[in-house]
This record gives structure tokens, C-alpha cells and sequence, in this order.
């Protein structure tokens, strides 16, 4: 039979590329190749090194059932075989004179067949390689490799592609996976972590439950450490938008120059080093809630950019001129005075208007002390699960009214790291908090008040308790044993608020 190169390879390439399905694909090319040649069956194999093992992507049959993405062990000998020099395509007659062939019938029970091996390459990169075999022995002839030769190319790009495909179906696994961790992560933190909801925040939760269902954009103000991000988690999850992408950004953590570019994203040669094509926080946002934690701290020119998101929902990216319309619900928060610093033109008022729809206050820890009970339990328990404890450890006496009697400048965060701190010091128990003393004994007086009628301002306090605990770290800020660890705020936060209230630090920072 005389067959047609051209149209032989027309015809099979497009059964090749016919589904991203490899089995479906290679079914279709065997049914063809059928009456043209011995082919009784075909497999695309990779060879692991590491495993000395055939990862066999796809076998297609006339008949049998297919087996996809199993790995099959290799013999010594078939090892040994593929470890020498192998040519780019080789018949075997006889089986027994090929050990990986031998190796492959044995594995998939196949009855003992002629096979033609096609290592497949692409630019010169072997990439796996393609069995055709047929029952029986003596079965290929040098014309059916001449033919069979023609499709390197198409198979080595179904077989990249394949990969790709399966790899892409795992992510998604994956994908779908971590999304369904997340969400109980959003019902875990929106129910289980907001302690005080029934007390000292209660009126903050009625807030929440009024707001929730509904679109309008969410101003969350209060001290840093006062939980404003498990407020904003609680909204997301007990509103409709529950099951979209929650997405969080601390506006003060981005460089200034960076900050357009992750808000609204930028196209492929935007900016040096624009290699590709990137979402930024707003798209991935689409259909969920963005919450922009530490909103103050954001440039002008962001600024502008945030206030036409909250006009129009539109976005462009950095470098395109393309408007991108998202659906997303807002929540921003802030431990600044947003008004005063939109008379000071610090923060646009215009932005400040649009985003004080629905403010939420809420109350730094000190305000709400009949709640440091429950978050003390509650931080207990979840730390001896963190730390890897056999059982939580037991309050000494008078520990709560030690902490019920300190100030709590760093609010619940600074609570939580005091409670880790006093379960790494004393493991067996009983919890004292012996630490707090130079917090607060002896400097109450000096903290709250001067004289019994001559009340200190707050930032004075603020001022006084933060040089105290700089003396106790000998000045330093960041890191393990930090001022800033003590008073569980972030650092840059720290050394905003010691800015403001003319506290020298680093270079400018006198000896404690």
C-alpha cells in the first residue's frame, strides 16, 4: 500500500491534537494507524532516573481498559540498558532481546508483542518516548518506522502538553483544596477568636451584623493591636460575599514605589523587571472583600488611584490603558485620625469621605477589661496546642488581677504575646505574669498620675510607658526581645507612634 507522507501526517497530527485529553487523543491516532500498520496498542512513558522507574503517562488499546500516570519498576538489566547510548528509534521483533520492552509487558501483562520505541524530542531535548506494538513476533518492517518517525514532533508536544495538563488539574485540586482551609479559617477566626462579643464588644457585633449583608465600604478605626483585622474577617464571612476571596493588604508594609503596581497590578514591559503580565490585590479581590489595613499610610498618588476604585469600581493596571471593572466590597482600616490628617492634607478628604460610610470604633483592650478573662483561656489553650504542651498550664493566684490591673498599650495582641511569653517561661505552670511588675508597679502612679488632681494627657503616657520599655530593652526596636515585641505592635508602627511623640530611636536614639 502506497501511502501518502503529507496527508499521513496531516491525518495523524490531527488526531494528535485533537483533545487535551492524551488517551482520548492517542485512542484516536491508534484507530488510525491501524489499517495502515501493525498497532495493537501504544503508551507514552517518561523515564524517572532517580526512581529507575517508567512513568507511564497514557496506554491506549483496541479494547482493554487505559492506565494513566502509573509507575512501573525497572529491572537491573533494563536500568543498565537505558544507561548506554539508545537510538532515537529502534524496532524490536523480538521482545526477549529488549529488556525495557520485556519490563513493560510484564508490568501492564500485555500478551509478548513486536514494538517500535520513538524517542521523542523537542529542539533536541528528549522530552519521553512513544511503544507501538502489535501481537506477535516479527511484526515491523523498516517502512512502518520510516512512517512512524513522522510523528515525533506532534507526539512530543501532546506529551508536553499532557504534563502540563495534569499538573495544571493537580493545582486546581490543590487550589480547591486550600480554599475549602481557608474558609474554615474564615469561620474559625470571624467565630471562634472574636472573644468579647457578648461583652466588651458587644455593640461592636451589632455593628458588624447590620453592616455585613450589605456592599457599603467599612471604616474599622482603633489602637494598633485592637483586633480590627478579625472585625474585618467577621464582615467578609457574614456577608454574602462568603465564599469570594478574602484578600488583606497593609497599605504601610508596600514601597512607596511598589504600591501601584501590587494595589491595581501592570502589564507585561510596564517598568524594568515587568516581565509578565500581573493581577494586582484589587482583580484578585474580584467578587470578595479587599481589606486595606493601615489605609493612613498610603501616598497621594495611591490615594487618587483608591478613590476612583470606590467610584466607579474601575481599575487599570500599572502600564495599560484598559479599564477593568471589579466587583469588590471595601473595608479599610486605621489606628490615625483620618479627619485630622485631611485638614492637614495628609489624606485626601474626598477619599476620607468616601471611605467613613459605616465607621466601626473599636475599643482598645483597656476599655473592655472584662474580656481579658476569656482571651487569657482562650490564648492559653491555643498556645499549649502551638507549643506543643501536654496540658495547659494552671493561673496562680492573683495572676488575672495583675493583668486585669495593667494598661495594655499594645491591646490584645500585646496580651497574647504576654501570655506566650509566660508559657515559654514557665512551662509546668502556674502562670504568674512576674514580668508585668516593671510595667506596672511603681510607675502607676508615675504613668496615670502626676499629682491626684493633675491627670497626664494620653500621649503623655503613651510617651512614658514606651521609654520604659525601651530601657528595659536597652533600646532596641525590632526583632526577637524588641520593644516592639513587648508591646506587640509591628515595628514600623512603633517607630511611627515614637516619631509623633518625639521618642529618639536608631541613630537618633540616646543611651538607655
Amino acid at each position: 500500500m502506497i501511502i501518502d507522507e503529507k496527508d499521513f501526517f496531516r491525518q495523524a497530527t490531527l488526531r494528535i491534537c485533537s483533545s487535551l485529553d492524551i488517551w482520548t487523543a492517542m485512542k484516536r491516532c491508534l484507530e488510525y494507524l491501524s489499517p495502515i500498520m501493525p498497532a495493537d496498542w501504544m503508551c507514552l512513558n517518561l523515564y524517572e532516573r532517580g526512581l529507575g522507574a517508567l512513568r507511564t503517562i497514557a496506554v491506549a488499546t483496541s479494547s482493554e481498559d487505559v492506565k494513566i500516570g502509573t509507575i512501573s519498576p525497572l529491572s537491573q538489566e533494563a536500568r543498565d540498558f537505558l544507561a548506554r547510548s539508545v537510538p532515537d528509534v529502534r524496532i524490536v521483533n523480538r521482545p526477549d532481546t529488549d529488556p525495557v520492552i520485556k519490563n513493560i509487558q510484564k508490568y501492564h501483562q500485555l500478551p509478548e508483542s513486536s514494538a517500535i520505541v520513538l524517542i521523542l524530542s523537542i529542539e533536541g531535548k528528549r522530552t519521553g518516548g512513544l511503544l507501538l506494538a502489535a501481537r506477535g513476533k516479527d511484526r515491523y518492517s523498516e517502512e512502518h518506522v520510516r512512517l512512524l518517525s513522522l510523528l515525533n514532533e506532534p507526539f512530543a508536544i501532546a506529551l508536553s502538553n499532557a504534563i502540563i495538563h495534569q499538573e495544571l488539574i493537580r493545582l486546581k485540586d490543590m487550589l480547591a483544596d486550600d480554599n475549602s482551609y481557608l474558609h474554615q479559617e474564615l469561620r474559625r477566626l470571624s467565630g471562634d477568636e472574636i472573644i468579647g462579643g457578648d461583652f466588651g464588644l458587644k455593640r461592636v457585633m451589632e455593628l458588624i451584623r447590620q453592616v455585613a449583608p450589605l456592599n457599603s465600604p467599612v471604616l474599622l478605626l482603633g489602637e494598633t493591636g485592637a483586633g480590627k483585622d478579625l472585625i474585618a474577617v467577621a464582615i467578609h464571612y457574614l456577608s454574602p460575599r462568603r465564599d469570594g476571596p478574602f484578600i488583606r493588604v497593609n497599605c504601610g508594609a508596600i514601597p512607596e514605589t511598589l504600591i501601584d503596581s501590587e494595589l491595581f497590578g501592570h502589564e507585561k514591559g510596564a517598568f524594568t523587571g515587568a516581565i509578565t503580565q500581573k493581577r494586582g490585590h484589587f482583580e484578585r479581590a474580584n467578587h470578595g472583600t479587599i481589606f486595606l489595613d493601615e489605609i493612613g499610610e498610603l501616598p497621594p498618588q495611591a490615594q487618587v488611584r483608591m478613590l476612583r476604585v470606590l467610584q466607579s469600581k474601575e481599575i487599570e493596571r500599572v502600564g495599560g490603558s484598559d479599564s477593568i471593572v471589579v466587583d469588590i466590597r471595601i473595608i479599610a482600616a486605621t489606628h490615625r485620625n483620618l479627619e485630622e490628617m485631611a485638614k492637614t492634607n495628609q489624606f485626601r478628604e474626598d477619599l476620607w469621605f468616601r471611605l467613613n460610610v459605616f465607621p466601626i470604633e473599636i475599643p482598645p483592650l483597656r476599655e473592655r477589661k472584662e474580656d481579658i478573662r476569656a482571651l487569657v483561656h482562650h490564648f492559653i489553650g491555643r498556645k499549649s496546642k502551638e507549643l506543643r504542651l501536654l496540658k495547659p498550664p494552671a493561673l496562680a493566684d492573683g495572676a488575672i488581677d495583675r493583668l486585669m490591673a495593667y494598661s495594655w498599650p499594645g491591646n490584645v495582641r500585646e496580651l497574647e504575646n504576654v501570655i506566650e511569653r509566660a508559657m515559654i517561661l514557665q512551662k509546668n505552670g502556674p502562670l504568674m505574669f512576674n514580668h508585668l511588675v516593671p510595667l506596672s508597679q511603681g510607675h502607676e502612679a508615675s504613668l496615670f498620675h502626676a499629682q491626684e488632681n493633675e491627670p497626664l494627657k494620653l500621649d503623655q503616657v503613651v510617651s512614658r510607658h514606651i521609654q520604659q520599655v525601651l530601657k528595659m530593652t536597652r533600646g532596641k526596636v525590632h526583632g526577637r526581645g524588641g520593644a516592639a515585641e513587648l508591646l506587640g505592635v509591628n515595628p514600623s508602627t512603633l517607630r511611627n507612634r515614637m516619631n509623633q511623640l518625639g521618642i529618639p530611636y536608631g541613630r537618633k536614639k540616646t543611651i538607655f
